[in-house]
């Protein structure tokens, strides 16, 4: 149990996050100091995909409806306004899917093997997550222009 508090998560999911964006996106993110203090107003979009093995967890993107059409604009190489919610939904997932994996290759090199669920999405202007019973949670913000998302990630040890 102490080997998952001495994980570094929030720098293996910081790392996942630059990455992707970088490769996928062509996108270059800055980490905000202001971290969960980030709130995301209007219509958002949260990705999130699940890892259970050694370790259980939960990753989470919250992104505003702007950025989260931008990202997939960038993605699908379109210009915004050929963007559809369909689109934005896949990518959105998709993302999540690319950053869990990343996360659930690092656990697995730290000596958690784990796997991966199928992404879900999750978007509304109204709408609350909890996620009680973890072990280790970390949250942080980053940003990209003017545009701002929220990353989650929550472990416990698995059955």
């Amino acid at each position: 149990m102490n080997e998952i508090n001495s994980l570094d998560l929030k720098g293996f999911a910081i790392n996942a996050v630059n990455s992707v964006f970088d490769m996928m996106l062509s996108m270059e993110v800055e980490i905000s100091d202001a971290d969960s203090q980030v709130v995301i107003n209007g219509n958002r979009i949260v990705g999130s995909v699940g890892f259970a093995g050694d370790v259980m967890g939960n990753i989470r993107i919250h992104v505003g409806d702007d950025f989260a059409r931008l990202m997939t604009a960038a993605m699908l190489d379109m210009e915004l306004e050929e963007i559809d919610g369909e689109e934005v939904s896949d990518v959105i997932g998709e993302l999540s899917n690319m950053i869990g994996g990343d996360l659930k290759s690092r656990l697995c090199d730290s000596g958690f093997p784990c796997q991966l669920s199928i992404p879900s999405v999750t978007s509304g202007s109204d709408f609350k997550i909890e996620s009680r019973d973890w072990m280790k949670y970390e949250c942080f913000a980053f940003c990209h222009q003017q545009h701002s998302a929220l990353v989650e990630v929550f472990i416990k040890s698995g059955g």
